[in-house]
């Protein structure tokens, strides 16, 4: 899992801590049931990182889907399809009803394998406004 993450970041140009450093931090967030990390592919090729929160509107929870990534060489072949599928069939096993996640306008793959699964960047259905994220360090 650690080996991916540091490869998706390392291909998108984001700073990213030593191999090492990922393991244990792996290691920790599963430790105190924090995340949930989803493999796909022999190599293992992909992983999805799931996160969970309690939403004070529905009393259910949440999921955020930090990561999903699918290494170069073993993209088309349906991997990132079938993360995705089986992060939201973990996040229903866990009680989640909703499910958000964050990428990049240019990432047209990922934003077309999104929209196939019915997510959604418009609020309120599909002639509503644009919902924007935003982020920034503390």
């Amino acid at each position: 899992m650690a080996r991916l993450l540091h490869d998706f970041q390392t291909e998108f140009s984001e700073p990213v801590p030593e191999l090492g450093v990922l393991v244990e931090r792996v290691a920790e967030l599963i430790e105190r049931g924090e995340a949930t990390f989803l493999l796909a592919g022999g190599g293992p090729d992909g992983v999805a990182e799931l996160r969970f929160r309690p939403s004070i509107m529905t009393g259910a929870l949440d999921a955020y889907l930090e990561e999903l990534y699918v290494a170069r060489a073993k993209r088309g072949q349906g991997l990132g399809r079938a993360l995705l599928e089986a992060a939201m069939e973990a996040a229903r096993e866990r009680g989640a009803v909703h499910m958000d996640l964050g990428t990049s306008e240019t990432d047209t793959a990922a934003r077309a394998l999104y929209e196939s699964a019915g997510f959604t960047n418009r609020e309120g259905g599909p002639d509503g406004p644009v919902m924007l994220y935003y982020e920034r360090d503390l």
